[in-house]
């Protein structure tokens, strides 16, 4: 094992933050120094040796203290895996796939009239115009396959785009990449309020105070990694950053050299701790030649933060034949998310797939980018391509969007004969309770038990006035307060018929 970065050339020692990397050949080692010697923060690990974090759902649900209560905080809870569930009764989960929606012009972002190259692209919504403000990768005036440049668009809506659009001046040159984070206008700095992230020999970075002229933040690669696909987020609950980044590797649990992903924590974008493995495929449980094209469009939801897996197939073709001959390569999305920040559980069943017409715009490909909150509703912007992975890509990759209800990846539901389920021990410190529900034919109840699993008395299944109907907020009753409760060791049993139940949400103050 060999420990490279931050290293002094003269003694060969390494001082924190290092890397680890083995099977360093010696054809490497001159492209190793020259990193070295370029000043590169950190040199990532190209090896599978780093930290693995990742899992596969369903996967054990691990608990610190399993016999202890389970803290609910006041706020969102998310019912995406069996975190929260302790045992269940004829209840089904499902995947809620989101469904394209005839009346939006997709795709809303093109290749021919905006230039639009890569799967890459930001969308905010800024705080103060409510503008729709969009930066996605355009291709160079030659049609450089390997050089990007910066396009950017704004919209009243989100959907209708004001054109033309602008390509922006590159702070240094682009390989690929458009990931943009803004701070806020009550940024300490607010020259440096917009940052920005692309992949030039590693993870770059740049700052603006308006989100159109960019400065590098610093000369060189501050993370270097060994695939083309890298982005940043700002994680709103650990208080850092997280880079994406991409590394084309072997491995133990898979076949061959494939595309994995890592994370790495920063708190300055410019000193990333050593990179560990988020997501990767397995190939006891994954299908063929799975890979991933990266991980984006992070939303923090409660004590969550979901991502977007761009799953890739390229051993699949999307017609057979292919039309082209040599086309190849199909993508689609699936969800993935953290409770901790560091540990990621992905789903392996598909959240949005590309489209079964042959012909469509996206055929081939369906790749989630972003994930914007508009009112009720999620605005999930995504890549398609509509013949393979690197077909045509001046014209066949471009920006579509789909919709869905706030908070409804996952459906926890039963039919007409009903179901139930109970969750592990909890406490809380909240006066009202909300459900996020679809029951226009059917009813969900909540009943509360003691430590022994017993009713609470107030608190039973008669006691609970049926919810029903399809909201994202409705209120739970039962003939006495909540309140009454807080601090206590106690279960929640979910009682559903005919209903599909997303998340519930716990209220603190005044009922």
């Amino acid at each position: 094992m060999i420990q490279i970065a931050n290293m002094n050339i003269k003694t060969g020692k390494c001082c924190p933050p290092y890397v680890a990397v083995d099977r360093i050949s010696d054809s490497n080692w001159n492209r190793i120094l020259a990193l070295l010697l370029c000043g590169a923060t950190t040199l990532a690990s190209a090896a599978e040796d780093s930290e693995n974090t990742s899992t596969i759902h369903p996967s054990p649900i691990s608990r610190s203290e399993a016999r202890m209560p389970i803290l609910l905080k006041s706020g969102l809870h998310i019912l995406l895996d069996e975190f929260l569930i302790e045992s269940s009764s004829n209840i089904t989960r499902k995947v809620n796939m989101p469904v394209r929606d005839p009346s939006i012009p997709n795709p809303i972002v093109t290749g021919r009239e905006d230039g639009c190259f890569q799967p890459y692209m930001t969308v905010i919504r800024d705080a103060a115009s409510q503008r729709f403000r969009l930066w996605y990768g355009v291709h160079t005036q030659d049609f450089n396959t390997g050089q990007s440049h910066i396009g950017y668009l704004e919209s009243e809506d989100g959907i209708h785009w004001i054109r033309p659009h602008q390509a922006l001046t590159d702070p240094s040159p682009i390989q690929f990449g458009v990931s943009v984070i803004d701070e806020g206008p009550h940024f300490q700095n607010l020259a440096e309020r917009f940052r920005f992230a692309w992949h030039k020999d590693g993870l770059r970075i740049a700052t603006s105070p308006d989100g159109l002229a960019w400065t590098p933040l610093a000369s060189r690669a501050v993370l270097v990694h060994n695939h083309d696909i890298n982005g940043i987020f700002w994680d709103p609950i650990r208080k850092h950053y997280i880079a994406t980044v991409s590394f084309y590797i072997p491995g133990s649990k898979w076949t061959g050299t494939r595309r994995v992903t890592k994370h790495s924590a920063s708190d300055d974008l410019l000193h990333w701790s050593e990179p560990w493995l988020v997501l990767a495929p397995d190939d006891k449980v994954d299908d063929g030649e799975t890979q991933f094209y990266a991980m984006d469009g992070y939303l923090a939801r409660g004590d969550l933060i979901v991502g977007m897996v761009k799953v890739l197939r390229d051993d699949l073709k999307a017609d057979q034949p292919p039309e082209p001959r040599d086309a190849y390569g199909i993508g689609y999305t699936s969800l993935a998310w953290t409770r901790d920040g560091k540990h990621w559980t992905r789903d392996r069943e598909k959240f949005f797939d590309r489209h079964p017409q042959k012909g469509a715009w996206d055929h081939a490909h369906a790749w989630i980018d972003e994930q914007v909150l508009v009112g009720d509703e999620i605005y999930l912007y995504y890549a398609g391509y509509k013949s393979g992975h690197k077909v045509n890509r001046f014209e066949e990759r471009q920006i579509g969007l789909v919709k869905m209800k706030r908070d409804r990846y996952v459906a926890r539901e039963a039919g007409a004969e009903g179901g139930s389920f109970k969750t592990p021990l909890v406490k809380f410190d909240a006066t009202a309770m909300t459900l996020n529900l679809e029951a226009l034919a059917g009813e969900v109840t909540v009943q509360i038990l003691d430590q022994d699993n017993r009713p609470v008395r107030g608190f039973t299944r008669k006691d609970c006035q049926p919810v029903s109907g399809n909201a994202l907020a409705s209120p739970v009753r039962w003939k006495n307060p909540l309140a009454t409760l807080n601090g206590k060791p106690v279960r929640m049993e979910f009682f559903l018929k005919n209903a599909r139940l997303f998340s519930f949400e716990l209220m603190s103050g005044k009922p």
